[in-house]
């Protein structure tokens, strides 16, 4: 299969790895959990007794739970069923622009934010649009790297829905740089994911970006 050109317009293009599945681990106790951040408190120099510190270990693992939800759910199932509306006529694009994106590294554990661009051809059966930021969120509510973030929201779409293409942009400022290390704030990177009819046809590839609003000429 041949490759497509770089667009010069982004700031970065980062080719996503192949969409993983995490395999099932035994979950530590809640008591444990907060053992840990105890430990983690103490050794960043802090007293975990004193008041202000106190509650913040029940505090980080209810967090925790929050941060990382989407490991306790299934996108494709959400995906399975068609929604009943008659839309058998269309058979164009059906993009969801503008998704926030708040996620974790799993190097460092620090939040990248930003914005994902989803779309895809149906083949048949369609979804309700509000599964498609739904799908977002349960991958990036897992400690992840925004490459496989990419390729798994894609890889969940052609699974799911069993469309005729598939693409995905997620544009990101990571914490990991701005927060720590060389410390630049402002940056952001930005991944893509096509499959079928979007990575075979560069005219239909074209026109996600330029209605996505990630061209130059947008």
């Amino acid at each position: 299969m041949k490759k497509l050109p770089i667009d010069d317009s982004l700031p970065e293009l980062l080719r996503p790895r192949p969409a993983r599945r995490p395999e099932p681990v035994s979950r530590p106790t809640r008591a444990q959990a907060e053992a840990a951040v105890r430990t983690l408190l103490a050794w960043a120099g802090d007293d975990p007794d004193r008041e202000g510190l106190r509650l913040t270990p029940q505090r980080v693992a209810d967090a925790y739970r929050e941060y990382f939800s989407g490991y306790g759910e299934d996108a494709i199932a959400l995906l399975a069923d068609p929604v009943v509306d008659d839309v058998s006529d269309y058979d164009d694009i059906i993009l969801l622009r503008d998704i926030p994106v708040l996620s974790h590294c799993e190097h460092h554990i620090a939040p990248f934010i930003g914005r994902a661009w989803v779309a895809y051809l149906p083949g048949g059966r369609v979804t309700g649009l509000s599964r498609l930021a739904r799908v977002v969120d349960i991958y990036a509510r897992r400690l992840q790297t925004q490459e496989a973030l990419t390729a798994e929201i894609a890889d969940a779409l052609d699974k799911g829905l069993e469309p005729r293409g598939v693409a995905g942009l997620i544009e990101a400022e990571h914490q990991c740089i701005a927060a720590r290390g060389i410390r630049q704030r402002g940056m952001t990177a930005v991944t893509m994911r096509f499959t079928g009819a979007f990575e075979t046809d560069q005219a239909l590839q074209a026109r996600f970006l330029r209605v996505a609003g990630r061209t130059a000429a947008a």
